[in-house]
This record gives structure tokens, C-alpha cells and sequence, in this order.
């Protein structure tokens, strides 16, 4: 971003609630299905049909509010206006000046506190699709629309601009996302559209000066996209200000493609939604026993869990700063309870976070439903010298494939099995022999040839060896 200028940014992010109905009928909530298949009077708006909330959506929100630390309040709902194919009725039910929760907040991994503006419950609209080189509604050849994604609940959750860069936004997005999964209301896929984001831009010179004009940028579906957009942005902003225009409030849209934003519309206001109160639905009014039962159901969040692992590192030589990246993936990919697990079995917290966020990681899914005595089992084989790290990971692949075992059985099959102390000192010695050149380079002092003489070893032992005790063995024949 040029210098002399700051970027405000504030995110609406909008997240389906993985709920198995939608919000005020009883029509399956999933994704994927056969379009138009997943309708019913109520969610096409047909006349004389009547919403029914849905319980099980309400306390979702609600667990979204306790993990983002917001008041939790009695809300009603709206009807907003619009015209649109998206909508067969022609309004949306939502919440306006009164939703479910308000005041909250999000601290980002660096320190950063964005505050929640609020988290209101809406439901969804149908999905179009226009048909044509440009994939937007001008130049389509036609238009298609699919009503099973109308009326699925979602949450809109609306930070206050307290971001301050594209970094700070796409952390922003990340965390968020990791809490609506841990949080159970969400199961957080942007592919699929379950979590999209609106991003609110505007730019000014100094903290001291009032914010500028800001432009909404509609539909991000990716934390890349988000980064890329808000930075375009951004610059569009500065650079139509400096050349003495003035930056109009608008909608616009990402072009993923050509990298802009391209303007869709004029920005609305409430006022243009006629928003008025939805006359089939009395107010919610959670009472304490309910929202506490709902805090009480969920577990620890994303920075919570992350804290726990650093804390069980210390004994990690003080490297625990340097495996952030992989106490991040752990948690994000909801791997933290098998480290937790190992450490308290007696693995070293570095053995089992390095095999968790490396090899396990690599079919998370498959890691989740891995036993976790299983998993034990085999990281106590490698840490007493049973396995060989690369014996370990051979084991675990076969575990993660199988959904499961016994790794002492998988590593017997294997023909898996220690090598003795003077196996081992034979096989360094025959590679030595057999490679004079690179060993007379790596005694004069070329330390890098340490890593080909390994892998020769491990080649020769069918991966028997310990790299560990292979390195230390050649720098005693080094002397």
C-alpha cells in the first residue's frame, strides 16, 4: 500500500449453520443436492404457509455469540424487502435492530483485538448461476436459480473497521473460521459456500482524520481472494483521491481473474430494505438456564487450544516460538487432543507435535478417527528406539489408511525391527567404502555430504536405520 496512507477495513462474514433442516421449515439443509429438490411451500414464500424456527439453529447462534464473548440478548425478526430471483417471496427474514448478539470480539493471533459489531441470525437466499462468457447477470445468455440453499439459518457476523491491513483481515477471516468449526455451528468450507465474506473499504491519510467514503466488495470466497481484493481496493481508493476525484459508496465485485473489483451498484441503505417486523414470528428470548447449557456444551476454542500446546513445549528446548506454524495446523485441523494425549502418556511434546502436524496431518480426517492409544503406541516405539522415525511414519501411513491397528503388529509384518549397535556401525562402514570420494569430502570438512551419506545408509538398511545414530556414527569415524 503507498505510503502516507492508512486502509480501514471492517469484514461481514456470513456462515451457514450446519443444522440438518432450514430455518423456519422442515427442508433438508445440504449441500450439493439436486437443484430445487430441497423446497416446500413455507421456503418459496407460496401463500398461506407460516415459518417455524428452528431450536437447534438458535442455540448455534448462540454458541457462535459465547465464542465470540458477546451479549447475548432477546432479538426479533424482520422482514427485508428486496426484488430479486434469489428470493421467491420477494423478502428475506432477518434481524434488524435487534439481534441476537451484540458487543463481542476477536483477538487475532498477533495481539490484534476486532471487535463484533454484532452476530445476527438471517435466513439464506437461492443460489443463481448466469450462463455466459462473463458468468455475471449483464451479457448472460440465461439464468438459472436453485432454491435449496433458500432458507438454510446462517449468522452474519459483523465486525467493527478495526482492521488496519490485508494481513490483518485475512487473520481476521482464518481465526474467525476456526472458531465458527471449534464452535460446532459451522463447518467452515468457503468452497462450498458455507462461510463468505464482505469486505468494507475505505482510506485516509492519517489516524487523526475521519474515515473516508468506503466501497463493499460482495461474495469472497477464499482468505487469497480477500487479501488480494482489499489491497486492490485499497489502491483504487488512493489513487482516484490523489487524482482529485472522489471515491463514491458502492457495491462492487471481485473479479478473481483480472484482479480488480469492478462496480456492481450504489451501496444500499436500511432505509431502501423497508425493513418491518416479521408478523408470523413472536420475539426469542433466550432465557439463562438455555444459553448457559449452550456454553457449557462447547469446548475450548482455537487460541485456548493453541495456549495448551505452547505450554506443554516448554520442556521443547525453548523451540516453541519456532513451531507456531505447526501448533497452528494442528489446532486448525483439529489434531491438538492427539498431542495432548501422547505428552501425557509420556511421548516428548516435540515427538508428538512434529509427527501430528507433519505426517498425521496429511489425511486429518482419517487422524481424527484414529484411536488414540493406537497412537500412542506408536510414538512410544519410535521414542524408545523400537522404530526408526522412518519406520514410524511407515506404520503411520498404513494406520491412516486402515483407519487403525496395532502398530507393533503393522511394524512386525513389515519386517520392521532395531537394528543392533554394530549392524548399524557394518552398514556406515560398507557405504564409507563403497563412496571414498564423497566420504574423503565430507572428513575434510564438507559437512553437507552428511545428508547423502545418510540417505545411502538408509537406502542400504531399507530405511532399518536410525538417521539420528547413522550421523552420530559417521562423525565418529570422522574423528
Amino acid at each position: 500500500m503507498k505510503p502516507g496512507w492508512e486502509m480501514v477495513v471492517g469484514l461481514e462474514v456470513h456462515c451457514e449453520l450446519k443444522t440438518a433442516s432450514k430455518l423456519f421449515c422442515g427442508c433438508r439443509n445440504m449441500f450439493g443436492d439436486e437443484p430445487n429438490t430441497n423446497v416446500c411451500p413455507v421456503c418459496l414464500g407460496l401463500p398461506g404457509s407460516l415459518p417455524v424456527l428452528n431450536a437447534r439453529a438458535v442455540e448455534m447462534a448462540m454458541a457462535i455469540g459465547t465464542a465470540l464473548l458477546c451479549e447475548i440478548r432477546p432479538s426479533t425478526f424482520h422482514r427485508k424487502n428486496y426484488f430479486y430471483p434469489d428470493q421467491a417471496k420477494d423478502y428475506q427474514i432477518s434481524q434488524y435492530d435487534e439481534p441476537i448478539n451484540v458487543n463481542g470480539h476477536l483477538d487475532l493471533p498477533d495481539g490484534t483485538r476486532v471487535g463484533i459489531e454484532r452476530a445476527h441470525m438471517e435466513e439464506d437466499t437461492g443460489k443463481t448461476t448466469h450462463a455466459g462468457a462473463s458468468g455475471r447477470i449483464h451479457g448472460a445468455d440465461y439464468s438459472l436459480v436453485d432454491y435449496n440453499r433458500s432458507g438454510v439459518p446462517l449468522v452474519e457476523i459483523v465486525s467493527r473497521p478495526d482492521m488496519r491491513s490485508s494481513a490483518q483481515a485475512r487473520a481476521y477471516a482464518t481465526e474467525l473460521r476456526a472458531v465458527l468449526v471449534a464452535s460446532g455451528a459451522s463447518d467452515g468450507k468457503m468452497e462450498e459456500g458455507s462461510m463468505r465474506v464482505d469486505a468494507n473499504v475505505s482510506v485516509r491519510r492519517s489516524t487523526a482524520d475521519p474515515f473516508g467514503t468506503r466501497c463493499e466488495i460482495k461474495n469472497l470466497n477464499s482468505v487469497r481472494s480477500l487479501g488480494r481484493a482489499v489491497d486492490y481496493e485499497a489502491d483504487r481508493q488512493i489513487e482516484l483521491i490523489e487524482s482529485g476525484d472522489q471515491v463514491v459508496q458502492q457495491t462492487r465485485h471481485w473479479d478473481e481473474d483480472a484482479g480488480r473489483t469492478v462496480a456492481l451498484r450504489s451501496k444500499e441503505e436500511a432505509y431502501d430494505y423497508r425493513y418491518f417486523l416479521e408478523p408470523d414470528l413472536v420475539p426469542l428470548v433466550p432465557d439463562a438456564e438455555w444459553t448457559n447449557a449452550v456454553a457449557a456444551a462447547m469446548g475450548p476454542m482455537p487460541a485456548a487450544r493453541r495456549a495448551r500446546l505452547i505450554e506443554l513445549l516448554g520442556d521443547a528446548g525453548g523451540r516453541a516460538e519456532s513451531q507456531a506454524d505447526q501448533v497452528a495446523t494442528v489446532v486448525d485441523l483439529g489434531l491438538d487432543d492427539l498431542v495432548t494425549t501422547a505428552v501425557a502418556a509420556g511421548v516428548t511434546s516435540a515427538l508428538a507435535l512434529a509427527r501430528t502436524a507433519n505426517e498425521a496431518a496429511t489425511d486429518a480426517d482419517a487422524a481424527r478417527r484414529l484411536d488414540p492409544d493406537s497412537y500412542v503406541s506408536l510414538l512410544t516405539m519410535e521414542a524408545s528406539g523400537s522404530l526408526t522415525a522412518t519406520q514410524a511414519k511407515a506404520v503411520l501411513a498404513d494406520l491412516l489408511a486402515a483407519g487403525g491397528g496395532d502398530p507393533a503388529a503393522i511394524a512386525a509384518a513389515k519386517g520392521f525391527e532395531a537394528m543392533s549397535e554394530d549392524s548399524l556401525a557394518t552398514a556406515v562402514a560398507e557405504v564409507v567404502a563403497a563412496h571414498p570420494d564423497e566420504w574423503g569430502r565430507y572428513r575434510d570438512g564438507e559437512d553437507k555430504l552428511a545428508g547423502f551419506l545418510t540417505g545411502a545408509v538408509m537406502k542400504a538398511t531399507r530405511g532399518q536405520a536410525d538417521a539420528k545414530a547413522v550421523g552420530a556414527e559417521l562423525r565418529r569415524l570422522r574423528g
